[in-house]
């Protein structure tokens, strides 16, 4: 082999080698690194949101006491914690308003503009399944007849999942008060869980969709679904 050829070799030898420690070092920082940053977050977050709930409560005025709570809609803000029962050794995780790629790095993201947890219509949460905590990952396992809990201030809502399924991007259809019906008056109570598809990959979205099967003061326990 010529000096000229081995020079190549070894040139090209290097530069793969480079390549591959790049990549390397950006999967760490993507699967690791982001992750250690959303729990710094969710501390945050979920210590801010005990502290909220911990504030003599406050309604409307004219509202009986039994009446919900109404839930902040600051963008950033804590509003609810998610439990999946079902999901075995699932953490919880504190859902903040707001979808902007800042909110979702703190967890997952509640859409603005969709109902409340809790309120008639659909409520549609967002999250990361391979970054920032992945808080999604494990969504494709959840099957119908399957348990969702959202905790607010002052109520367990349990959820039953009555199905997924996989969409475009651009489906925004799955986000309306009444899915798919634009011009529909919504009557359910709904929530609707939307992340990447397949997993490193945004070329689809998975959409997970549920309905609220019972509401629950905090008072009087976890619901059934956290302690069964």
């Amino acid at each position: 082999m010529s000096e000229a050829l081995r020079t190549l070799v070894r040139g090209v030898g290097q530069t793969l080698i480079t390549v591959g420690l790049v990549l390397l070092l950006f999967c760490v920082y993507e699967l690791e690194v982001t992750g250690l940053v959303t729990a710094r977050e969710q501390d945050r977050i979920g210590d801010q949101l005990r502290r909220t709930w911990a504030e003599p409560a406050s309604r409307p005025q004219g509202a009986a006491d039994p009446a919900p709570v109404p839930v902040s809609r600051e963008l950033g803000a804590g509003i609810a914690v998610l439990h999946v029962p079902a999901l075995a050794d699932y953490e919880p995780w504190v859902v903040v308003e707001g979808t902007s790629v800042a909110d979702l790095k703190a967890g997952p993201g509640h859409i603005v503009d969709t109902a409340l947890p809790g309120e008639v219509g659909n409520s549609v949460l967002s999250g990361h399944r391979t970054t920032y905590g992945a808080p999604f990952e494990r969504f494709g396992e959840l099957v119908a007849g399957d348990q969702i809990v959202l905790e607010t201030r002052d109520r367990w809502l349990t959820y039953d999942v009555s199905g997924s399924e996989i969409v475009t991007p651009t489906s925004i259809e799955v986000t309306y008060p009444v899915p798919g019906r634009p011009d529909a008056t919504p009557t359910r109570r709904l929530l609707t869980l939307t992340t990447c598809h397949p997993k490193y990959s945004a070329r689809q979205r998975l959409v997970v969709s549920a309905e609220l099967s019972g509401t629950q003061a905090k008072t009087d326990g976890p619901p059934a679904a956290l302690t069964g």
